[in-house]
């Protein structure tokens, strides 16, 4: 199998979210062509895919790769120097939307996994599977949410987990993510009586309650810990729906996001934000949204083979790290231990997103490195 031709392909694909395009059913093709035994499964009103193949070649465990063939929108195309959905090599540089977020990573752990099985003739002590799917870049509730509850209720017990996501900020072997901090959104509706500013005693100017609210939404929540970075509530949207000076409005809103540590649960964080909106004395309407809990599961099953396979390819130590957003590994850590490594993520969802070519074939060796490592481990 051909590794930029495989990346290519997957690119062609117009897959953005959470329309899978044809792009899981290629790879669905393919495996069961290597003989994985797939599941392409649809879920909610939408039918999103999703794909789940397992091959059983011991009793050990279950080393499952999880990615998303989905992609975000790829804005003005007046922007792009090349077609997002042609790939295009140039000077030694992949383009194409999802070269860095994340098709080539599926495309090296695919090339990977099928030269392992040729090397061993399938004949190995565990299970090698992929998760994939296509609902990932949006609201992410009918993909790998909806699949780790699917592989609960059939039995499909995962032991090792490795998401494919582009966890190196600058160049390859710098990163891998141990876990990831938790988040959640809120909207905040203030709440006041509309009138002429000319007669202020007759009105309540919501703009003074929502200032008083900022202030406190502000204030610290923690330092941190030894492998989070400090919780950190940022107001994202302020809007008062106002377009005239002579009329005071009758409500307010205030949009934020909270990434927390370790340090707490969501809960914890939900009640500390009402505490602090009590002291206000405002009238106020609170709407919260869980995306993930705080998690890190760093099992030196997981780590250990990395880091090793990392070296020998880059000669690079890697960070272990759980900076940056939110991603699938917040599913998948309620059932196993996951980790995360891909690709440099510079251009990731930007215009002219690519991957340099060598990085691509060293991850693919990165991988194949792990792969072995986590099965002669349990020999």
């Amino acid at each position: 199998m051909n590794l930029i031709k495989l990346s290519s392909d997957l690119i062609r694909f117009k897959s953005v979210t959470p329309n899978s395009a044809g792009s899981l059913e290629f790879i669905e093709k393919i495996l069961k062509k290597n003989k994985f035994n797939c599941h392409l499964l649809e879920f909610g009103n939408k039918k999103i895919k999703n794909l789940y193949a397992e091959i059983k070649g011991g009793e050990g465990p279950n080393l499952c790769f999880a990615g998303h063939t989905d992609v975000v929108p790829a804005g003005n195309l007046k922007d792009w120097t090349t077609n997002p959905f042609k790939p295009t090599i140039k000077n030694g540089v992949l383009y194409g939307r999802g070269a860095s977020d994340m098709k080539t990573a599926i495309a090296a752990f695919m090339h990977a996994s099928l030269e392992f099985l040729s090397s061993c003739k399938n004949k190995f002590n565990g299970s090698l599977s992929f998760l994939l799917t296509a609902d990932e870049e949006g609201e992410a509730d009918f993909g790998t949410k909806s699949m780790v509850n699917w592989l609960k209720k059939k039995h499909h017990k995962i032991d090792l987990c490795l998401v494919g996501e582009p966890t190196n900020p600058n160049y390859l072997g710098e990163m891998i993510k141990v876990g990831r901090r938790g988040s959640l959104n809120g909207e905040i509706i203030v709440k006041g009586i509309q009138g002429h500013v000319a007669y202020p005693e007759k009105c309540k100017n919501p703009i003074d309650d929502l200032l008083k609210i900022c202030d406190q939404l502000r204030l610290p929540i923690d330092r941190g810990s030894k492998l989070f970075q400090p919780s950190k509530l940022v107001i994202t949207s302020i809007d008062v729906g106002n377009n005239v000076t002579n009329l005071v409005v009758d409500r307010a809103t205030i949009k934020f996001n909270v990434r927390f540590s370790d340090k707490h649960k969501s809960k914890d964080i939900i009640k500390l934000i009402k505490q602090r909106l009590k002291k206000t004395k405002s009238d106020y309407e609170l709407n919260i949204k869980v995306s993930g809990e705080s998690f890190h599961n760093s099992s030196k099953k997981l780590v250990d083979p990395l880091v090793d396979s990392i070296k020998k390819v880059t000669t690079k130590t890697p960070k272990l790290s759980t900076s940056g957003g939110t991603s699938d590994a917040r599913f998948i850590s309620k059932i196993c231990p996951v980790i995360e490594f891909g690709i440099v993520g510079k251009t990731m969802h930007k215009t002219n997103e690519s991957i340099n070519i060598k990085d691509l074939e060293s991850l693919s060796k990165i991988y194949l490195y792990f792969i072995n490592n986590v099965f002669n481990a349990e020999n």
